[in-house]
């Protein structure tokens, strides 16, 4: 096939999924000349799996995504049919936003956005072969022959790479949806020195909501007395899409356990291994046997369809199956399936391999980010898409790259986890990962990274004069706090919550930790003009949480002794007298760029670390 020149740019992305659409918008609107390559136009931030944005965890990705200047928030906001926040029961630290989409809504914001955006541009086509000299990114070339030719690369392909569809002794190579696979890169990767394996997925059956029976079904709305995910989006819809609530039971797991022989889980047909966190229905009948059934969600995948996505029942068994298996589900006894269940593999690579900024450590300007480094989930891809995507930006400026640690962002937390730990399934992120989790609250995801996102140059003046105006509000509401109330005119608001009058006087803040609401506060002394709800919010749970705030901040300042002192990239670990050996090959592998990323790897103690610190003061 004769090669032509497709086009010169300065950043080529491979892939259109949530981590391509931030990488390639994060590189365009930093001025770089971007070809964002895709199989498929139509399945530009497709959403495969669930149709919802957000979630334990995921709700504090989206808002920091936001924060630093990506798109994924804002395009969630312009397709909601219900927003809700989990965890209400449960502390500040755990409660998530999470949002149902409008599937095709979303699909059509977000590349609407994208071929709107100066400076991209959107070439279907499959990529087959990232092109090198020494040791540099020069180009990407298509199956078709085309040469993109450009400085530095984001490979985001999602479950696409070799992509296998399976139920039951159905197997087909294929993306999700039916979707085209790419056959071409992996053998380049491997090429290239990356350490590729197999991971799985899978997702459940839509059934026709006409044949549901929603009268035996337990509602769920939404709430509207409730932030968005975007700093930048004013309000949630007033009028919201229910969702609903349903079971398994005993019946549905007998037809499981009679069919275990036909499921290519058990019968060997999946290689790849799935997510511990998210498993199908027949794993969750076998790992927990004593259950005797498990929750489900049926939830709209649209405005326009009547399509209903069946959360909680993903499986990968044959469809005669899955059609007697979702019929004995209570509301779901006439219920017909527009989409058969099924279990995805797809080729991703050892996240071990690359920096903290997502490069890869053999190739210059070289990134990866998303599905491929071995996550699961729109919105922790979504996360990397931005950072590969901003660092690729600054390396082309020549500035410092942006690295989070664990207690900037969720995303730091991420990245670290892959990078330094690596991951052996489909890497999901939850609150327990994050150990400043107090600290990374969704509410306050602005205050912590939009000066970042300003400094890389992706925070527009609108974004931030809103910033500055909600910052000014924190801190005058912060001095508010201060502010001391004489012990008689305290007295009727303490005597009500049962408190004993105190001393001395007590500040707003006081009151606060003797578990009285700012709003009840504010009512009773006054205080706090122009400053919205969901600002005093923040300052509430800042004040509530003080102690452990600063404990967290202590600790933060200790782990940063670590942090700043950097390891040559050139050290020779094996050398290294006093090391252990596991720690000098596990060293050896990561490179970690300092002290306190080399005790996070797994197999470097402490008294390897107190060797290392030796060996750098000689």
């Amino acid at each position: 096939m004769n090669e032509f020149i497709e086009g010169q740019f300065d950043a080529v992305v491979i892939g259109a999924g949530h981590a391509g659409c931030e990488s390639a918008l994060a590189l365009a609107r930093t001025g770089f000349n971007t070809a964002m390559l895709t199989l498929n136009l139509d399945s530009i931030a497709f959403l495969a799996c669930n149709p919802s944005v957000g979630g334990t965890a995921k709700g504090q990705i989206v808002r920091e995504i936001d924060a630093l200047g990506g798109q994924m928030g804002l395009n969630a906001d312009s397709c909601l049919l219900q927003i809700r926040m989990l965890n209400r029961g449960k502390g500040a630290a755990v409660q998530s936003l999470r949002g149902q989409t409008d599937k095709n809504l979303y699909h059509s914001n977000m590349k609407k956005t994208l071929e709107n955006t100066p400076n991209l541009k959107i070439v279907q086509g499959e990529a087959v072969e990232i092109l090198v000299e020494d040791g540099k990114v020069t180009g990407v070339k298509t199956a078709y022959g085309g040469v993109l030719t450009c400085k530095t690369v984001v490979v985001a392909t999602g479950v696409y790479l070799n992509g296998s569809v399976i139920a039951g002794e159905w197997k087909r190579s294929s993306g999700p949806n039916g979707f085209q696979p790419a056959n071409g890169l992996t053998e380049n990767l491997i090429n290239l020195g990356f350490n590729v394996r197999r991971f799985k997925t899978g997702t459940p059956a839509r059934i026709d909501g006409r044949t549901i029976d929603f009268d035996k079904l337990e509602i769920q709305h939404g709430e509207r007395d409730i932030y968005p995910f975007s700093y930048l989006t004013d309000g949630v819809p007033e009028n919201q899409t229910p969702c609903y609530l349903t079971y398994t039971n005993q019946e549905t797991h007998d037809i499981i356990r009679a069919n275990l022989h036909r499921s290519p889980l058990y019968g060997g047909m999946i290689k790849g291994t799935g997510p511990r966190y998210c498993p199908s229905i027949e794993d969750k009948v076998v790992r927990f046997a004593d259950k005797e059934r498990h929750q489900l969600f049926l939830e709209p995948e649209g405005g326009d369809t009547n399509e209903i996505y069946v959360q909680g029942l993903s499986t990968s068994l044959p469809h005669d199956v899955q059609k007697q298996m979702y019929r004995t589900v209570k509301g779901l006894e006439r219920c017909e399936i527009m989409r058969y269940a099924y279990a995805i593999e797809y080729d991703c690579i050892d996240p071990t391999d690359l920096y903290p900024t997502l490069e890869y450590k053999n190739i210059d300007g070289l990134f990866t980010a998303g599905q491929i480094n071995g996550t699961s989930g729109y919105e922790e891809a979504a996360a990397q898409g931005l950072i590969a995507g901003i660092n690729a930006s600054l390396k082309m400026r020549n500035l410092p790259p942006l690295i989070l640690n664990r207690n900037d962002a969720y995303i730091g937390v991420l990245i670290d986890d892959l990078v330094t730990k690596g991951t052996n399934e489909p890497y999901r992120m939850m609150t327990s990962r994050a150990e400043y989790r107090i600290l990374l609250r969704q509410d306050n995801s602005d205050l912590r990274l939009t000066e970042r996102g300003r400094a890389a140059g992706l925070v527009d003046d609108n974004r931030y004069q809103r910033y500055l105006k909600r910052k000014a509000d924190y801190q005058k509401a912060s001095e508010e706090m201060k502010v001391s109330i004489k012990p008689k005119d305290a007295e009727p608001l303490l005597s009500r919550h049962g408190y004993a009058m105190p001393n001395g006087g007590l500040t707003k803040a006081d009151l606060i930790k003797r578990g009285i609401s700012i709003f009840e506060i504010k009512a009773e002394f006054g205080g706090f003009d122009g400053i919205d709800d969901f600002m005093l919010s923040t300052v509430e749970l800042d004040a509530k949480y003080e102690g452990y705030l600063q404990k967290g901040l202590d600790q933060i300042e200790k782990a940063k002794r670590l942090e700043e002192k950097a390891l040559p990239q050139d050290l020779d670990y094996l050398s290294i007298k006093g090391l252990r050996l596991e720690a000098r090959q596990k060293l050896d592998k990561i490179r970690p760029l300092n002290l306190g990323q080399a005790g996070r790897i797994s197999g470097v103690s402490p008294a390897d670390i107190a060797v290392l610190m030796v060996y750098l003061k000689k």
